[in-house]
């Protein structure tokens, strides 16, 4: 499985870019238990290369779609 791409399209589609942020445990839903960990490491690389952006909050850390990267995360998607 392509986590990275999985991951991109879940929050494409959810539009949770820039401002509009989701735990990483919401990210995991729907994936099966055995792929969770791989699905948060896909997490991590994604945001090393700058897809996604990470945020701190009281209630733990965020992440987004870097909006300025949208034109490049939209052409993965659609491969």
């Amino acid at each position: 499985m392509n986590f990275k791409k999985i991951i991109l399209r879940k929050m494409f589609r959810l539009r949770i870019i820039g401002g509009k942020h989701t735990a990483i445990e919401h990210l995991t839903k729907g994936l099966p238990k055995h792929a969770v960990g791989e699905a948060k490491n896909a997490v991590k690389e994604l945001v090393k290369e700058g897809f996604i952006l990470q945020k701190q909050t009281s209630y733990g850390l965020q992440v987004s779609l870097n909006p300025e990267k949208i034109a490049e995360i939209s052409k993965i998607i659609e491969e």
